[in-house]
């Protein structure tokens, strides 16, 4: 993930996102979810991150996230 994240960062810069959210002192209070990271980003609009999601730039880099994560990963519409 080192290289995944030394990468990334330009890509969000590039589309106008940020990381708002990205942690792993989790504490899950109710449910079955037993995330290790939550990483939440921000953007403009769920169209600007689609937009970034689907760039050359983040396909990419992609594989090496997949690669090195099992993780999700979904984009909400919201304040």
């Amino acid at each position: 993930m080192k290289n995944y994240g030394a990468k990334v960062g330009e890509t969000l810069k590039k589309y106008g996102g940020r990381p708002i959210v990205a942690g792993d002192a989790i504490d899950v209070k109710e449910g079955n979810w037993t995330p290790t990271r939550v990483v939440v980003l921000e953007f403009e609009s769920a169209e600007a991150a689609q937009t970034w999601y689907n760039s050359q730039e983040y396909q990419e880099i992609l594989p090496i996230r997949l690669a090195s994560a099992d993780d999700n990963f979904i984009i909400v519409d919201g304040v």
